[in-house]
């Protein structure tokens, strides 16, 4: 009998430790998983600002456009958009390489991506600045808010 419940408890101690071991493998991949998808977002954000930034003021792009949010299409009706790729095509194309402050946060702690990009554009006549805040609610990135202005340079003179 005395060997009969010895193997009964080695038995119950193994399958314990087997549960543990594919729990923690479990909670290994969410981790994972979390933090891949949070440098995912990071990693796409940028490159959807750096593009959007390329498209405005080198490309002088309209189609830039279609990628406003909700909020933004209301704060940029049409003739906003004219007018701002106007002024853009008029400043003519800035001295490259852009210099692009970024800064990517999330509203939780790996979801709710938000992008937010200065870029110091110089021009022949005289710099400017464009900031731009991107977001990825659902499903795409998209445009929050833009702002031109003029008179301030990355290089620390005005």
């Amino acid at each position: 009998m005395k060997k009969l419940n010895s193997s009964n408890r080695t038995s119950a101690g193994g399958e314990g430790l087997v549960v543990v071991i594919i729990l923690l493998a479990i909670i290994g991949a969410g981790v994972w998983w979390l933090f891949n998808t949070k440098q995912t977002s990071d990693r796409e954000a940028r490159t959807f600002g750096r593009e959007m930034i390329q498209r405005l003021t080198v490309q002088h792009d309209r189609a830039f456009f279609a990628d406003l949010g909700p909020q933004a299409k209301m704060e940029y009706p049409q003739t906003e958009q004219l007018r701002i790729i106007a002024k853009l095509t008029e400043l003519g194309v800035p001295a490259q390489p852009i210099k692009i402050d970024e800064n990517v946060t999330f509203e939780s702690k790996f979801f709710s991506p938000r992008g937010f990009f200065t870029a110091h554009l110089n021009y022949p006549a005289q710099p400017y600045t464009l900031e731009l805040a991107v977001s990825h609610p659902v499903g795409k990135w998209q445009i929050d808010n833009l702002t031109l202005t003029p008179g301030t340079s990355g290089s620390g003179s005005q």
